[in-house]
């Protein structure tokens, strides 16, 4: 097999197992627990599913393709810069998300999402879950989305707006389980600004600390406000 034919394979695979965790890991935890309800540790091992699938792409990476998992060397900089790049991103990725929100809202007038009001039934004051869901989600997300897929998409087609596209979508197609089209729209956004900037400045660090932190101050806002009023937040 050809280097971008292991690209390729080890593309479809991380999509194939990212998808199967997030439509088939509460089942398949609900019959090894026997508690069939979403409660805060069924929660916690849907976490330990996804950690469990960046481990396979890890290893598919070091056996298979038997190259760099991020193929985009790893770029430093100043402290400063860190700051400013996470505040700069968060407030891009917070201000648009409620833009484009607020659109999808008044075209569409959607409901709730049923699956965020029980994660924010499941959250409520549990700090400890809260923060390891948003580091779960800022760190897997990141290397799999940015840095192993982006880079590959555009090693096999020589194109850089398509690695941006591709892995935007596939971010967006993988938050559609929570059942609404502000929950695909939203992610396809964010991921696009997140894939800019990976490209521009090849840093998944400065990725994963913003990820984390638009996550954690979304679901702080959700912890301290009614459940009721979920769908104006």
């Amino acid at each position: 097999m050809s280097v971008n034919g292991k690209y390729a394979v080890g593309i479809l695979l991380t999509f194939v197992l990212l998808a199967a965790a997030m439509l088939y890991a509460f089942p398949v935890i609900y019959s090894i627990t026997g508690i069939k309800a979403f409660t805060s540790l069924n929660f916690f091992y849907t976490r330990i599913a996804l950690w469990t699938v960046l481990l396979l792409v890890f290893l598919y990476n070091f056996c298979i393709e038997k190259n760099d998992f991020l193929m985009w060397k790893e770029k430093n900089y100043p402290v400063f810069f860190y700051i400013k790049a996470v505040i700069a991103m968060y407030l891009i990725c917070a201000f648009g998300s409620a833009f484009l929100n607020l659109i999808i809202q008044l075209l569409t007038q959607e409901g709730m999402s049923r699956k965020l009001v029980q994660i924010a039934s499941v959250f409520r004051n549990n700090y400890l879950l809260i923060i390891f869901t948003c580091f779960t989600a800022g760190a897997v997300e990141e290397l799999l989305m940015r840095g192993y897929v982006q880079p590959r998409i555009e090693k096999i087609y020589n194109n850089s707006y398509l690695g941006i596209f591709v892995s935007a979508a596939l971010f967006g197609i993988l938050h559609s389980t929570y059942g609404t089209i502000g929950q695909v729209i939203i992610p396809f956004f964010i991921g696009t600004v997140f894939a800019l900037f990976y490209k521009k400045y090849s840093n998944i660090k400065i990725l994963i600390i913003c990820h984390f932190m638009y996550d954690f101050v979304s679901m702080m806002i959700m912890n301290f406000i009614d459940i009721k009023h979920l769908s104006v937040f």
